[in-house]
């Protein structure tokens, strides 16, 4: 049985469709995707993310400990700032991608993928075990709210008197936000700014409702995972299951840039990924833009358009808002860039491969 959000009786008020998604209920859609797609790009949109993990690791030696456990240096993150990362098995495949907060010198919160996140507080808790460092998996205790969009800061200024201006990108402060204590973070997961509010899963309904209400004449409206999907896809952002996998190497997915082989001390996957970083992978992670109207789909097989032959495979496709076409991302075989097309069904469908984003916001 899937679990409920703390947000759950709002989401049945508000009428969404529901559905499964990583063993929690979580709403799909309010009403229209693309209406709720475009309220993000234009305005602003409201999502609740408490399916996400919330793991501490605090102790004189936590950020050592993290360094140990995952990919990234994170002792170097300053308090107050944030880290995108990636916890890898010994071979180097990738676990989960994570966001690590550095809240106090000896505090940090991990955040996980909803289907991940038992198995990562797991895993940190073992890799943690020979420093002075405890592992925490505080999940159950808060709920997490996004707004996203380019009025978005206009919205929870409405609510709060917290530094908005000066909070950075891939940032987070203690803040008030309508009475209720939250950690604000900027980091966003749809090509926009915004931000992320943590909180206990008591708040989560009032906090809604008051940022609901705040909205009301900047255009927000509430947003679920169809839309969030699309956003990110035109971002080019990776989802777990789909761009990554425990079948991937961070390189693969061209994110060897998270790898840090610069920190002091071992990690867990070092030997296997240090061999990595100078040679390219068999497939590269690439952008797809359909020239026809018909949408790539996870799975679909990318082919030579010519012979048939098997190239690649789609991880994410759908029609994109922004763009007017279907667009894709998919692993394709390094040094092949044109004349491609995506099996749809029998159809081979011919695509354009471009580099990631598809979507870049206006500054």
């Amino acid at each position: 049985m899937s679990r409920p959000t703390p947000l759950r009786g709002v989401h049945e008020t508000l009428g969404a469709t529901l559905t499964d998604f990583a063993g929690w209920l979580m709403p799909l859609r309010y009403g229209s995707e693309s209406i709720e797609h475009n309220a993000v790009r234009q305005a602003a949109g409201l999502f609740d993310l408490s399916h996400m993990g919330e793991i501490f690791v605090t102790g004189a030696q936590a950020g050592e400990a993290l360094d140990h456990a995952l990919v990234g240096y994170i002792s170097a993150v300053e308090t107050g700032r944030a880290r995108y990362t990636m916890i890898v098995d010994a071979e180097g495949h990738v676990l989960d991608d994570l966001i690590v907060y550095r809240l106090a010198p000896d505090e940090f919160m991990v955040v996980a993928n909803a289907s991940n996140y038992p198995r990562v507080a797991a895993e940190l808790t073992d890799r943690a075990s020979s420093f002075d460092a405890t592992v925490d998996d505080r999940s159950e205790q808060y709920a997490l709210i996004a707004v996203q969009g380019p009025r978005a800061q206009a919205i929870l200024g409405e609510l709060t008197d917290a530094d908005l201006d000066g909070l950075k990108y891939y940032a987070g402060l203690p803040a008030t936000v309508a009475g209720r204590e939250a950690l604000v973070a900027r980091t966003g997961y749809t090509g926009e700014d915004g931000f992320e509010l943590f909180v206990a899963a008591g708040d989560a309904e009032p906090l809604w409702a008051a940022l609901t209400k705040a909205g009301e004449p900047y255009g927000l409206i509430p947003a679920g995972l169809s839309a969030r999907d699309t956003l990110r896809l035109e971002a080019g952002m990776p989802l777990y299951g789909n761009e990554l996998s425990a079948e991937h190497t961070p390189f693969d997915a061209g994110l060897g840039r998270v790898v840090r082989f610069d920190k002091p001390g071992d990690f867990v996957g070092r030997a296997a990924l240090e061999p990595l970083k100078d040679v390219p992978p068999a497939r590269r992670l690439v952008g797809l833009i359909a020239t026809g109207r018909r949408v790539p789909r996870h799975g679909y097989p990318v082919v030579v358009a010519g012979d048939g032959s098997v190239v690649g495979e789609v991880t994410s496709g759908a029609p994109s808002q922004s763009l007017g076409r279907p667009i894709a991302m998919a692993y394709v075989d390094n040094g092949l860039s044109t004349g491609l097309a995506v099996d749809i069904r029998g159809s081979h469908e011919a695509v354009d491969v471009v580099e990631l984003p598809f979507y870049r916001r206006k500054k």
